[in-house]
């Protein structure tokens, strides 16, 4: 078995911007603080994935459609 290590990239960003939502916004919908909104955004947090599934619940998706490995950036 391959030990490789993805990285996670997001859609959050895009999805709560087009609905016209604050991060913080999001956050109360979801019952997280903006900073952890802000922090799933700019990819410095990968969120529990609760979290995931809430966040693409909330948006009308599946988390495969928010939440998608980046094989470009892909480390060894």
């Amino acid at each position: 078995m391959s030990s490789k290590l993805y990285i996670m990239r997001n859609d959050v960003r895009e999805r709560r911007s087009a609905q016209g939502l604050s991060q913080g916004d999001l956050g109360d919908a979801l019952g997280v603080s903006r900073q952890t909104i802000n922090a799933i955004e700019t990819e410095r947090y990968t969120p529990s994935l609760p979290l995931a599934m809430g966040l693409a619940r909330f948006f009308g998706t599946s988390v495969e459609e928010v939440f998608h490995v980046d094989d470009n950036g892909r480390k060894a």
